[in-house]
């Protein structure tokens, strides 16, 4: 990479940090709350079908 793509790639990644802004406290627990929910449906599936998978081979 020359010199030149590096610091054209670094202002943009400075441009974009000057545009983000901080979560009020409200929002921040809301999206925990969905990421959190989200992760746990996610883990149930996951676990329900790890428990079909080893559960139904001993039956048949």
């Amino acid at each position: 990479m020359k010199l030149e793509d590096i610091s054209k790639k670094l202002k943009e990644y400075v441009r974009i940090l000057k545009l983000a802004k901080r979560p009020k406290r409200e929002e921040f627990f809301k999206i925990s709350k969905i990421a959190g929910a989200a992760m746990a449906l996610i883990g149930m599936i996951g676990f329900s079908i790890y428990i079909l998978m080893t559960v139904l081979p001993k039956g048949i």
